[in-house]
């Protein structure tokens, strides 16, 4: 069987799974279940040779489509509804199944397997940040969904499902600021056949990168922008091919920018990181790369590019949130069955409050990334809150990471066990900007 058709036959049995579900019955879910299901057999798995593809404007609305807001009842709840927890069930097997297994080989070759980054785009990531109207899977803003989604990942492990989140993030952001045009050019191969690489490229390689102070600049020219600047630590970057980089506009200030890969002058460098190795981050170099008027995201509207990085630092936290979560299932059952001086070493009070201190931290990690993200799909300023789940996560989440280390002790520090992996890829949370969006 060739490594299409394994994908294939994976992806299907995880659709499946979900579309059989009783649950899917009782919340309403069936004919949106049936039509990812009958969706992906259709187009079967995705092309080889996508990166030499050329995107072109599609039938397009009158108007770009955009979620509606979710309405709120005004009491404080942030309690996944029935839809959501089945699909973060769902997501959290995947992860378990998937991700998990071929993580520490991942993380050596620094590359995420072909045939897995193939299979988890045939379970529709791309389209549940897009409206129904333009071939996704809501009508809603779903950023909590998405969150869930992201941390359900990250369980299994933060480089692959960094990869494999990567271009959900792009097709977020076009379903978000996109107009007409760019929708019409770009969505479509996101909720078809062949899902293209992409990323977020916000990061610079400078110490204390400030994103609201970008070194990369775009100057206006007749019909569109001249772009120039480097990119560090762009997820699968080698083999996008699209980009939504950030830079400087001249007398207008930070904005987004669609790039293709094919466009002259856009070059990539291989840039493994400590951590999230998985995900094959690189250097995005461009020198006078040459873009039509469409590329601007937005309209270049400084609060598109806010609402842009509190978005993706929300990815990252959710991701912490994930992996957090990872270290504290290991660290119980390890020090409950280790045993030292003839009883189990959670007998130990040092080491019981050791994860103790795991557990309250990862609940106060968790609820502040949903209550952010439930902010941002109501239509609420969230960027204090986005700013708090941030702080919390990176200095918290680097906390879990060590802890889960030395509670294993000697096995903490070895690559048999995943917590030294985990424990690498929680520094990379205090450092990304961009790559993911929700």
């Amino acid at each position: 069987m060739s490594v299409a058709d394994r994908s294939m036959g994976l992806g299907l049995k995880a659709l499946n799974s979900l579309a059989g579900s009783e649950l899917v019955d009782r919340i309403g879910l069936r004919k949106p279940a049936e039509r990812l299901l009958y969706q992906t057999s259709r187009n079967g798995v995705r092309a080889a040779g996508a990166a030499g593809r050329t995107f072109s404007a599609a039938s397009r609305l009158g108007r770009p489509a955009r979620l509606s807001t979710v309405s709120s009842s005004g009491v404080f709840d942030l309690t996944p509804d029935d839809e959501q927890r089945m699909l973060r069930d769902t997501f959290r097997a995947f992860g378990r199944e998937e991700l998990r297994p071929r993580a520490q080989a991942a993380d050596a070759a620094c590359e995420a397997p072909a045939e897995l980054v193939a299979q988890a785009a045939e379970l529709g990531l791309t389209m549940l940040g897009v409206p129904e109207e333009l071939g996704g899977a809501v009508t809603e803003r779903s950023t909590v969904t998405a969150v869930l989604v992201t941390e359900a990942l990250a369980h299994g492990d933060m480089g692959l499902a960094t990869a494999i989140l990567a271009p959900a993030g792009v097709s977020s952001a076009l379903a978000l600021w996109g107009d007409a045009d760019q929708q019409a050019t770009y969505l479509p191969p996101f909720v078809g056949s062949a899902v293209p690489a992409a990323a977020l490229a916000i990061l610079e390689p400078r110490a204390l990168f400030d994103p609201f102070a970008l070194q990369a600049t775009a100057r206006r020219e007749a019909g569109g922008f001249v772009l120039d600047g480097v990119k560090a630590l762009v997820p699968a970057a080698a083999r996008a091919e699209l980009f939504l980089v950030a830079a400087q506009l001249e007398g207008q200030g930070p904005a987004l920018f669609l790039v293709e890969s094919s466009a002259q002058g856009v070059f990539t460098r291989p840039e493994p990181a400590m951590g999230i190795r998985a995900a094959a981050t690189a250097t995005l170099t461009l020198e006078d790369v040459e873009l039509p008027g469409i590329a601007l995201l937005g309209g270049g509207d400084p609060a598109v590019f806010g609402a842009c990085v509190h978005r993706a630092r929300l990815a990252w936290c959710a991701l912490a949130v994930g992996t957090a979560q990872a270290v504290l299932d290991h660290v119980i059952p390890y020090v409950n069955e280790r045993k030292a001086f003839g009883e189990p070493i959670s007998h130990r009070q040092a080491v019981a409050f050791a994860v103790s201190d795991i557990a309250i931290e990862l609940e106060g990690m968790r609820l502040t990334t949903w209550r952010a993200a439930s902010l941002a799909d109501q239509g609420k300023p969230f960027a204090k809150e986005a700013a708090i789940a941030r702080r919390l996560c990176a200095t918290k989440g680097v906390a879990i990471g060590s802890r889960g280390v030395q509670l294993l002790g000697g096995h903490g520090y070895v690559k048999e066990y995943p917590v030294e992996r985990w424990f690498r890829d929680l520094r990379a949370i205090g450092v990304m900007e961009g790559g993911l969006l929700v």
